[in-house]
This record gives C-alpha cells, structure tokens and sequence, in this order.
C-alpha cells in the first residue's frame, strides 16, 4: 500500500490552499491506496474523518504536525492538543503513554544550508551534528523523502536515518493539489486505518518512495546511508 504521511488542508493549516476534499479526491486519483491529514497544531476529530471515508470511499488517517523547540514532527496516535507538546521529551512521555508514534519532519531545515553543504568538509560537520542531536532519540521514524525538499535536502535526510538506523518515511508535504503525489510510503501489510498505520510504523515496516522520479525507484529505508 502506498499512503501520503504528510498532508495539508485549508482552514486547519492556514498555510495550505486546497481543501481536504480536493485533498483526498486528488490523491485518490492519482492512485494512492490512503492520505494522513497532519495539519499544523490541528487534530481530526473520528466523527470528521469517517465522514471524509464515506464521502470519497477512500483510507483518510488522521495525525498532525507538531511545531516542537527542536522542529517539527508528524505524529500519529494523539487527538488533542495538550500544553507543552511544544518540547521534545514531554511529547515523547505524552506518546508512549498513548501508543503513538513521532517522526521527525523535515529534518534537514535548521541543519542543512546547501550553499556551504555543497563543501565536503562543511557538509560532513553538518551532518555529523544532525546525528548527534538528541532530538531524533525522541523519534521513531525519519522523513527522508520530503516531496517539498530538494535534491540535496532529501539526501542529508537519508543520510541522517542512515546514520541513527532509525525507519525512513517519505510524504508530499502538499499544501496545494498540485503537489501531491510526490512522494509517499509503501507498507507490504493492508492498513485499514490509524491504529494499523501505527503498529507498521512501529514495527518500521515501511519504505519511503520518491513518486515524483519514480526512474530513481524506491528510496532505502534503513541501513546506511543512501548514496547518490
């Protein structure tokens, strides 16, 4: 199954210029197999999204993404916002007691600039403190494809995860229609809704794929670092 992770829908991410009907309609037209909603700071409520199921027939999931001191980071198994999420090891006692899962967003911005990354020796010194962050301690999963990041952001990403052996994912980080269908996140077992998509994130059962080259195939998910 191939599910986008990483989504954004107007009003609940002010940000975003589509709604999530238009949201779920296009990804289900473009043939993936489920959408995550993870707006900014906003939660789902189950009553909207099994409306959304049965109006479009289609897998929605429901998360959301987290502005955090370190950055920010999709989880999946909270619904509702409580105070200080906003830090890193409350959020993380706030999942385990939950069962939820956090994954690391984005994770090259504030560690990656590319002009000086284009350097070796910069880009290792980079690299080598994104690694040492203990922020991804607090993690179960990396983005290691984001189909809003360039080339070279994804790359730092993948080299990251390669480095911590944590799980990669990959999502469109669509905030309008046109950028969906980019990127996503195989599963080999059937997810009918959230708490499956937890159990296989979990488990790291998942593979980040880049949709948008799909010439490059699918992207590693574990392991060493992916080389270009």
């Amino acid at each position: 199954m191939l599910i986008d992770l990483h989504t954004h829908s107007y009003p609940k991410s002010d940000d975003s210029f589509m709604d999530v009907d238009t949201l779920v309609e296009r990804s289900k037209a473009l043939g993936l197999d489920g959408v995550c909603l993870t707006d900014h700071d906003a939660f789902w409520s189950w009553d909207e999204v099994r409306a959304l199921q049965r109006r479009h027939d289609y897998l929605v999931i429901p998360g959301t993404e987290l502005n955090t001191d370190s950055g920010h980071v999709l989880v999946f198994g909270l619904h509702r916002y409580e105070f200080g999420v906003h830090k890193p090891e409350f959020l993380r006692r706030l999942a385990d007691r939950q069962g939820a899962v956090i994954i690391a967003a984005h994770p090259y911005r504030r560690r990656f600039l590319e002009d000086p990354g284009r350097d070796p020796g910069a880009r290792k010194e980079m690299l080598g403190q994104a690694a040492r962050d203990s922020f991804f301690g607090l993690c179960d999963a990396i983005e290691t494809h984001n189909g809003r990041g360039t080339r070279e952001e994804n790359r730092f990403s993948r080299d990251i995860q390669g480095m911590l052996g944590l799980p990669g994912v990959a999502g469109s980080d669509a905030h309008r229609a046109e950028q969906l269908g980019t990127a996503a996140t195989r599963f080999t077992r059937r997810i009918h809704g959230l708490e499956d998509l937890v159990a296989e994130l979990k488990r790291g059962a998942c593979l980040p794929v880049d949709l948008a080259n799909q010439g490059a195939g699918e992207i590693p998910a574990s392991g060493t670092a992916a080389a270009d």
